[in-house]
């Protein structure tokens, strides 16, 4: 029986990683590493900002009052609807940049959690130093009431 399917076969790209992948970042500070991070982040956020202006211009251009035939506006119009889509797409995706500053500042040694194990540490020597007055406090008090 003869079909139209092809017969299923290895593909010639399923061999292409077999060699072990390098890994530039490996080399580089912590610092440096979340510089580069930041600044790949910065790009894509300019470039995303730059398309709700660029979208914005256009809608701004489409949007002129003039005599026009029923294809200029159904084309003025996929091109209103095709910009605003780029926008909201552009626009959504900003909010999931956010957490990047985030996470950069929460790995800095001002971010609440370095401060959190600072304060643990200051709270176990406070204790200490709490037990020791009162051990001290108790033998003076033994002191006074034996005289």
């Amino acid at each position: 029986m003869d079909t139209d399917v092809s017969r299923p076969a290895a593909l010639p790209t399923a061999n292409l990683r077999h060699t072990t992948s390098q890994h530039p970042a490996l080399d580089l500070t912590s610092a440096e590493y979340l510089d580069s991070i930041e600044e790949e982040w910065n790009k894509k956020v300019d470039a995303e900002v730059e398309t709700l202006v660029d979208g914005m211009v256009d809608l701004v251009n489409l949007a002129s009052i003039a005599s026009k035939d029923k294809f200029i506006v159904a084309q003025e119009s996929f091109q209103a609807q095709s910009r605003a889509e780029s926008m909201v797409r552009a626009a959504s995706s900003l909010p999931l940049r956010r957490p990047l500053p985030q996470a950069a500042s929460s790995s800095s040694p001002t971010s609440p959690s370095s401060r959190t194990g600072k304060r643990d540490a200051e709270l176990k020597l406070i204790q200490e130093e709490k037990a020791a007055t009162k051990a001290q406090v108790a033998k003076l008090l033994d002191e006074l009431l034996r005289k």
